[in-house]
């Protein structure tokens, strides 16, 4: 593999003696957590209105599910901020649960059915029941269990500065925003190439409870009386029993990548496509919704992706209008699975190590991806979340078969160029630090997360649900010692009074019925 592209780009940004501008970037997290009774159940009780709407407040939000909370982080400077923000959501939040605890892992608690998962509700107003139908939809498609697996996902983006050196350098002419919204469809071409890097090294699933499979039939070793894993497993929520697009794949839609006009029109297509097994569910059926349409996409959301290119949404604003309209204003990384053994689900380790990977993809050479390169990303991300570990694992690059290990040590040694230039930015040893800790998981795997998982939980004789018992009960330990600045306080606080105003004035303002504003929705 060359990497000469990557290295002349090094070079000419360190020549430029602009690489200060790359400290520049905007960090932002996204941490999913489910809501648990302390005996480990998913929690029957609604969002706590003390924490604001989930409609509107800008941190605190609820995904799939009512007990599915989603802690989201504004932009931040640097990944401490970032942390430190992500750390006092979760103090905040602690402050407010009764006898409740958020669940530590990815891969849910006791799940006693599908129907035991409560649907989020965010209101009486027409945007906040479409959000409610799209996720009744979606349990309605792939079953409601698959919805409450939990993940962490990473925001970033570069800075205009670093974006007007690095367009020099290029000595591209066109105009700014459509040069910065062509290299980040480079960047997440090259993140879909290597992204299997991210299951490896952070997958934090390699085991789950058996009441999530519902007694069905499975693959799955079992590891005792109440747990099934895969002996060399990374990440099962990553893998084939996770929420993966299957069946828009048999119906013959896939993202195109080639550039971003591509990949709106590909999602585009989707969202208007109808699809024979989702017309049978119904959309409208005895005056209530089932799914907002019987499409292979309700939505662009419903595209399952480990890297997406994102725009800021304005009021009700369709994603692809957004991304059509204003370009690419960041990337969000997908398929990182919550760490059970930090209480903030992520660590600073992992995000430099992710900051160093996205540069690296966006100087990387990335050329469009082939339908055969499209069909072995697929399979080298189901082989690394299933078998990731396992001695020897090869996987394909260029139609040609490759061991994990020495591609993988190929790869990290391909980034000690873009670390040190991290480093240099940030005047610190800390991301070459992070990718020495990366290297040494490669050369020994005992070292990943999901092996260390599966020997804490072989060591304490536990499975999986008490493992994952035992470590949401220390993080709830650890935060209910921690107290907020008054200042945070008073922000989270605001914003929670603030959203419940917001959501009364939205619930007011609605003048129209509900058909007539999905039509409208889906007519921009």
């Amino acid at each position: 593999m060359s990497y000469h592209q990557l290295e002349q780009r090094l070079s000419a940004i360190i020549n430029s003696g602009q690489a200060v501008t790359l400290s520049q970037s905007k960090i932002g997290i996204e941490k999913e957590s489910l809501r648990a009774a302390e005996t480990g159940g998913i929690s029957q009780t609604i969002h706590p209105q003390s924490l604001g709407s989930p409609l509107t407040n800008p941190y605190i939000t609820t995904d799939f599910s009512e007990a599915m909370m989603e802690l989201i982080t504004p932009p931040c400077d640097s990944i401490e901020q970032a942390l430190d923000f992500l750390n006092d959501l979760q103090v905040f939040v602690y402050s407010h649960l009764r006898e409740e605890i958020l669940w530590a892992t990815s891969m849910p608690c006791v799940v006693e059915s599908g129907d035991s998962i409560p649907v989020a509700r965010y209101g009486k107003s027409n945007a906040g029941i479409m959000k409610t139908v799209y996720r009744r939809g979606l349990g309605n498609r792939y079953g409601r269990t698959m919805q409450v697996i939990a993940g962490v996902h990473f925001n970033y983006s570069f800075s205009d500065s670093f974006w007007a050196i690095y367009q020099h350098i290029e000595k591209d002419k066109q105009q700014r925003q459509s040069f910065i919204s062509n290299r980040y469809m480079c960047l997440i071409r090259n993140m879909l190439r290597y992204g299997w890097l991210i299951p490896y090294l952070f997958g934090a699933s390699p085991a789950v409870c058996k009441s999530f499979l519902h007694g069905k039939p499975s693959m799955l070793s079992s590891f005792n009386e109440n747990t099934v894993y895969e002996p060399y497993a990374t990440s099962l929520r990553m893998g084939d029993i996770g929420y993966t697009n299957n069946k828009e794949s048999m119906a013959g839609i896939k993202a195109n990548y080639d550039s971003l006009d591509a990949y709106i029109e590909s999602l585009r297509c989707a969202i208007k496509t109808p699809f024979d097994e989702y017309e049978k569910i119904g959309v409208k059926v005895d005056g209530e919704y089932r799914q907002l349409n019987a499409n292979i996409l309700q939505i662009e959301n419903e595209y399952y992706s480990t890297v997406r290119p994102k725009q800021v949404l304005r009021d009700n604003e369709k994603p692809t209008n957004a991304l059509e309209q204003r370009g690419i204003e960041y990337i969000e990384i997908r398929s990182i699975d919550v760490n059970a053994f930090d209480p903030l689900g992520i660590n600073e380790e992992q995000l430099r190590f992710l900051e160093i990977f996205v540069l690296f993809c966006l100087l990387q050479e990335s050329p469009v991806l082939s339908p055969d390169e499209v069909n072995e990303i697929d399979m080298n991300f189901v082989q690394v979340a299933h078998m990731g570990r396992e001695p020897g694992i090869r996987l394909s690059c260029d139609d040609e078969s490759i061991e994990l290990k020495p591609w993988a040590s190929e790869l990290l040694a391909a980034m000690q160029g873009v670390a040190q230039l991290l480093d240099g930015a940030h005047d610190s040893m800390a991301y070459s630090q992070s990718l020495a800790s990366q290297l040494d998981c490669v050369l020994d795997p005992a070292r990943t997360t999901s092996a260390r998982m599966l020997n804490e939980m072989r060591n304490s004789s536990e499975g999986f649900f008490h493992f994952a018992r035992r470590m949401s009960l220390e993080h709830h330990s650890y935060f209910n010692t921690l107290t907020l600045t008054k200042d945070r306080q008073h922000l989270f606080e605001q914003a929670a009074n603030d959203s419940i105003a917001q959501q009364l004035r939205i619930e007011a303002e609605d003048n129209i019925g509900f058909d007539e504003y999905l039509r409208h929705y889906f007519a921009q």
